[in-house]
């Protein structure tokens, strides 16, 4: 096959592979290739987090988010199930701690409802019967959320990519992009490639990759770091389930929550600390690149004032384990700060506008046989299904 694909793929995480998976199947025979800069697919975004399928609960109905969170959610179970992947449909806990959550609360569960889904409002003693060691003074009860292993989800979908005919070139860096009539030219760290089309799958860096193509993204990604702690093995009885406080709807972060993975464990966090990095996973990482994109771009200095109050809670909980715990503690009362052990922290490719709005819905963007997937981060590995259908079906068309 040599360097000359139809359709260039740049990023393997969960939802470049589901667009190369999608490919294969929409059209059998189409030369796919995935540029992949790590060794190994699905090692940011896609590999840490907390393994949450969310259910399309909290996104505004008719939004990209709400319809692909839904319909990604049913069909990650029925993938799952599948292919024998570990998950398990739990539904979760929306708890309000305080009477004064209590509109927030029903407004979503009218939201919820208005997005097709099954929710119920719960009682103190009803919070009680399914988790008998949270308090809260009310809550939501959302049936279709469940968890799955994200990472083995990402694996079979590259080999069933693989097995419909697509290639996966690994440590292969995207270092610059050449628009010609009637193909795409990449030059990468392994050299040149060549195809008829190209999809921008490349999560925490999509905004560059889209510049490099010749496209204005018209936003930035400010990566957003979350922390996360784990609840010591003898404590983990604390929690059954999924567990979240009510949303602030000003803010795109779900707060401090408690979530037991397929696999027996029980994540608490994440905060939401702005990044050094776009993959700074330690307040040790940082990059001068990023730290400089972050400085004269205008949109992170109207954020800092938009939402500055908000961040010094953030960076508290960060720098103090008193402070996460005493924010877990508002769901899970009997948590103490010896209960937790450190856990990977994800970074959040969170898109901003430069006038500091923080982009709430996928987006999709580019021209001709250029596709950009921008702003995905969660719930994009619940969605990754339709996302990736929806980026195959345009890309096909813009080929055809």
């Amino acid at each position: 096959m040599g360097n000359g694909y139809d359709v260039l793929v740049v990023g393997g995480g969960i939802v470049g592979l589901s667009t190369a998976h999608a490919l294969t199947r929409a059209a059998p025979g189409t030369r796919v290739a995935v540029l992949e800069k790590e060794s190994s697919c699905g090692r940011h975004q896609t590999g840490r987090n907390s393994g949450v399928i969310h259910s399309g609960v909290y996104y505004r109905p008719g939004s990209l988010k709400a319809r692909m969170a839904v319909r990604g959610a049913a069909q990650m179970v029925e993938f799952c199930a599948e292919h024998g992947i570990p998950h398990a449909v739990t539904g979760k806990l929306i708890v309000a701690t305080e009477r004064s959550e209590l509109p927030r609360l029903h407004a979503l569960a009218q939201r919820g409802r208005e997005n097709g889904l099954r929710v119920r409002e719960l009682g103190p003693a009803q919070i009680t019967e399914r988790e008998p060691h949270v308090r809260g003074v009310a809550a939501l009860w959302v049936e279709s959320t469940g968890v799955c292993d994200f990472g083995a989800v990402a694996d079979t979908l590259a080999r069933l990519a693989v097995e419909g005919g697509a290639v996966l070139r690994t440590s292969t860096e995207v270092r610059g992009i050449v628009r010609r009539s009637g193909e795409v030219v990449v030059r990468t760290t392994t050299g040149e490639v060549r195809g008829r089309a190209l999809v921008n799958c490349a999560g925490l860096h999509c905004d560059r990759v889209a510049r490099m193509a010749g496209d204005d993204p018209g936003m930035r990604v400010v990566p957003f770091r979350g922390e996360y702690y784990a609840l010591a093995a003898p404590r983990r009885h604390l929690v059954r389930g999924l567990v979240y406080p009510v949303p602030d709807p000003a803010f795109p972060f779900l707060g401090v929550h408690l979530t037991r993975d397929v696999h027996g464990g029980v994540h608490v966090g994440p905060n939401a600390v702005p990044a050094l990095a776009r993959e700074g996973y330690t307040w040790l990482r940082a990059s001068p690149r990023d730290l400089a994109d972050l400085v004269a771009f205008p949109g992170t200095w109207r954020i800092a004032r938009r939402h500055w109050r908000r961040e010094a809670g953030e960076l508290y909980r960060s720098l103090s384990r008193r402070a996460f715990v005493a924010a877990a503690r508002r769901l899970l009362p009997e948590l103490g700060p010896g209960d937790l052990r450190p856990a990977p922290a994800g970074v959040r490719a969170q898109g901003v506008l430069p006038d500091g709005t923080l982009v709430d819905d996928f987006r999709f963007a580019g021209s001709g046989p250029v596709v950009h997937v921008l702003n995905a981060p969660s719930p994009a590995a619940t969605a990754s299904l339709p996302i990736g259908e929806e980026v195959a079906r345009r890309v096909l068309a813009a080929l055809r």
